[in-house]
């Protein structure tokens, strides 16, 4: 039944209206808004901003090979259908609540050619690879907590620490977890077995991924400094990226990016910052992580169609 909706192409057609829908709406709100309050980068200096932009769209190359290396050799995606996958679902992000977004970087590599991965294997690989973004959040959010003024943002921080460390024994375990003799005689211990990375792999996996979170804390560094924010510090610079990624993994939260943007808000008030600076800073950083998104699946789509084209080219 589930299977004859989602190939339905009434279904499809009715679920991109919706999704176009609510992105104009969207889209016609913060224009709005910037038209009344001002865009917030405005002031900023173009050379830090542009830099930021630019490690904003490098972190998603790292990001995507990253994840690549969770998958089993023989399934594995190719790195821009990822890239492509994790720009729609920041895209996405923008209305889509909790992590409905991972529905949606399933739906872009399934329809990306050559991906012989399976949806278990795809679900398989986004649930190691938010574990995997736990662990490497790990070390920034320590240095956070050592940073922190307050007694309670120091201890979210230090839980955000042990649940990362919690994450990465997971993370090293699983593959021989399930391949334990004991175990093989279930199916799904098999099957785990069968689609899971190895231990190598995890690690290639956590170091791709910790430089892309590393990426995108320096562009946040870069644009504290580039608006000249009072107070502007790395440690603060990770703080923010750390709540954000943290409020982004909320099963229940309203909207993806909104929530992210509160998140991030809520901790440069926390450590001095006038509190319209810090509603301006976080929307901002948060448009320009969706922009970036979009420039990815725009700049992968726009490939894969012009060797589409080459190859009809070659065959007249």
């Amino acid at each position: 039944m589930v299977q004859k909706l989602l190939r339905s192409r009434r279904v499809h057609l009715v679920a991109n209206v919706g999704f176009a829908t609510v992105l104009l709406a969207v889209a016609v709100v913060s224009a709005r808004h910037f038209v009344k309050s001002g865009w917030p980068l405005k002031h900023a200096d173009p050379v830090l901003v542009a830099a930021a932009l630019l490690l904003f769209l490098i972190a998603y190359a790292f990001k995507a090979w990253g994840w690549q290396r969770l998958f089993a050799e023989h399934e594995r995606p190719r790195a821009d259908a990822l890239a492509c996958a994790g720009g729609a679902a920041c895209v996405g992000g923008i209305a889509l609540p909790g992590r409905l977004d991972d529905a949606l970087r399933v739906a872009v590599v399934r329809r990306c050619p050559g991906t012989r991965t399976g949806l278990g294997a795809l679900g398989l690989s986004l649930l190691v690879l938010g574990m995997l973004d736990n662990a490497a959040l790990t070390p920034m959010a320590s240095v956070a907590a050592a940073d922190a003024s307050s007694w309670a943002v120091r201890a979210g921080f230090l839980l955000i620490a042990v649940a990362g460390i919690a994450a990465a024994v997971v993370i090293c375990y699983l593959p021989k977890i399930a391949r334990l003799k004991r175990l093989q005689r279930f199916r799904f211990a098999r099957w785990v077995a069968d689609h899971t990375h190895c231990t190598r792999e995890a690690w290639a996996a956590w170091l791709l991924v910790s430089f892309s979170w590393s990426l995108r804390g320096t562009a946040i560094f870069l644009l504290l400094h580039a608006l000249a924010m009072g107070g502007a510090s790395f440690p603060l610079a990770l703080a923010f990226l750390v709540a954000t990624a943290a409020s982004a993994a909320l099963p229940i939260a309203p909207a993806g990016a909104a929530t992210q943007a509160g998140a991030g808000a809520a901790i440069l008030i926390a450590s001095g910052a006038p509190t319209t600076e810090a509603i301006a800073f976080s929307v901002a950083v948060q448009a320009m992580v969706i922009v970036t998104g979009a420039a990815v699946v725009l700049l992968i789509s726009t490939w894969h169609i012009a060797l589409r084209f080459r190859a009809r080219v070659a065959t007249a």
